[in-house]
């Protein structure tokens, strides 16, 4: 549960994510892409607006002119306006039929073009006109078609017009979708003045844009994919790197992998690659401790086994019954000592893997130790040697731990104590909170353990006892259990000589502190 804590800070404390590289890149893209399309719209809009107010505005100012022209002024001055302005002018009469056109005189001013006789360009520009169209949700124009019959009543403009009394105007698409302006303004006497145009200005203003928006767009895809090769150069390739190295480990090669920590990395990839360098570490010295372990085990089975077949093969040489006698307890204490040592072993071998699986809880110490406390009065297995246990205050002495296995790393220490105690000898056992910590202090009345050993003693199968020592009664793994447990709930032991007595060793535990529960924060 801490390290996962410790590594979801780790994530939280990040000054640049991944995912913040990531979402920069795509935010650039859209970003240019969605004001490259607005930009383009606004423009485009805008300038339609502008060609239909000038458009409204020329047929207005035309319109007005026109009662003050005699009737054969008309047409010369509606074909020079035409002629200048590339429109055509259509004027009806109040019945609605054609009275002038300004084509008459002129000739046509603009042309619609054929879509079927113009090049392929202009087939891919209009195809992209669409497409554009359909993104930013443009409105379809009307097609403009010139009337089987003109009449007023075949422009919508020009009924306009005559209903509400002022200038009205349209937007059409040619054939080729180029813009087609119109307008009407209604003349003194019901007369109609219509005016046409073919900006074909306005449809080469918004490509030229457009094409200037692709440049820019182009530039934008160019620093995307700079920003892509960035992005497979900060990430792809140090996991291609990470995974190569993790297939290596997985083959076997543990050892000679070097697994690259990125040092200089304080994004996700650096904390992954220290994480995988760090488990490959653990890894390695799993390996070698098992390896360690496994050599251990070997040569503290041989010598019971040796023991046990030197017995059993002079047992079928004797026939002496005290001899045999003998021989018999010899072989009942190499069992004794082979079934003590096993069950040790399985112990040990047990003790990481059922900590790493285990669901800590908040346990008094004082109550756990006051419970202890009854089986060592009952063991009593070196001599007459009593137990004094110093309670703590009330709830002052609470940790998270598995209790069981607590419990044991501290009746390892305590037996250890009592076998090392003389007879009649005091065993003190005392919990008490200091700081944030918890500490167990065990004291014995023995010989002490000489400098050079104290951290030797806590390895499997390393004993520093004198050799009248009872055989077999101690494997030689009942400290390193202890030291096991006591790592695995993320404390500290050690030992040391009494400071208070003129001999004796004392071994200290101590422990995360927690609060009792129930008490606020």
């Amino acid at each position: 549960m801490a390290e996962r804590d410790q590594a979801s800070g780790q994530l939280a404390a990040l000054p640049w994510r991944l995912s913040h590289r990531v979402l920069a890149v795509n935010v650039i893209v859209l970003l240019v892409l969605a004001l490259a399309l607005l930009f383009l719209d606004s423009f485009r809009n805008q300038l339609r607006d502008e060609r239909e107010a000038q458009t409204r505005d020329a047929v207005k100012l035309a319109a007005a002119a026109l009662p003050a022209l005699r009737q054969g002024q008309v047409p010369a001055y509606l074909a020079m306006v035409g002629r200048a302005t590339e429109s055509r002018y259509r004027y009806y009469r109040p019945d609605g039929s054609l009275a002038f056109d300004s084509w008459s005189v002129t000739g046509p001013t603009y042309r619609l073009r054929d879509p079927a006789t113009q090049r392929w360009t202009k087939h891919v520009s209009r195809a992209l006109d669409r497409g554009f169209n359909t993104v930013v949700g443009e409105r379809s124009l009307p097609d403009f078609a010139e009337p089987p019959a003109d009449r007023t009543q075949a422009w919508p403009e020009a009924r306009a017009a005559l209903r509400t009394g002022t200038t009205q105007g349209m937007v059409r698409n040619a054939p080729d979708m180029t813009p087609v302006l119109s307008a009407a303004a209604p003349v003194a006497g019901r007369n109609v003045l219509l005016v046409t145009a073919n900006d074909r200005n306005f449809t080469r203003t918004v490509r030229s844009e457009r094409r200037k928006l692709a440049l820019g767009l182009l530039a934008a895809a160019i620093l995307s994919l700079m920003l892509s090769l960035f992005l497979a150069r900060t990430i792809a390739r140090p996991l291609r790197r990470l995974a190569l190295s993790a297939h290596r480990v997985r083959l076997g090669r543990a050892r000679e992998v070097k697994v690259p920590r990125f040092a200089r990395r304080r994004d996700e990839i650096g904390l992954l690659a220290r994480a995988v360098s760090d488990m490959t570490q653990a890894l390695r010295q799993r390996i070698d401790n098992i390896e360690a372990f496994a050599a251990d085990v070997t040569h503290e089975l041989k010598n019971p086994l040796a023991s046990l077949r030197s017995a059993v093969d002079a047992l079928e040489r004797i026939d002496d019954p005290k001899l045999r006698s003998q021989l018999l307890d010899v072989v009942r204490q190499d069992v004794a000592r082979l079934d003590r040592l096993i069950g040790d072993i399985g112990e040990a071998a047990r003790t990481d893997a059922e900590l790493a699986r285990a669901s800590f809880e908040p346990v008094d110490l004082g109550d756990l130790v006051g419970q202890l406390c009854a089986a060592w009065e009952e063991r009593r297995l070196t001599g007459d040697v009593r137990i004094a246990f110093a309670r703590p205050r009330a709830a002052s002495a609470i940790v998270l731990a598995e209790p069981n296995r607590l419990a044991r790393a501290i009746d390892n220490l305590v037996d250890n104590a009592i076998s090392f105690s003389p007879p009649g000898g005091l065993v003190e056992v005392a919990v008490a909170r200091v700081g944030d910590k918890v500490r167990i202090r065990i004291d014995d009345e023995g010989p002490g353990v000489p400098a050079h050993v104290r951290e030797a003693i806590f390895n499997r199968f390393v004993s520093v006892r004198p050799e009248s020592d009872d055989f077999g009664r101690h494997s030689g793994l009942g400290l390193a259990i202890a030291r096991a447990i006591v790592k695995g709930h993320d404390g500290e032991i050690d030992v040391a000589d009494r400071d208070d007595a003129p001999s004796g060793a004392r071994f200290t535990i101590c422990l995360p502190a927690a609060e009792p529960a129930g008490d606020g924060a």
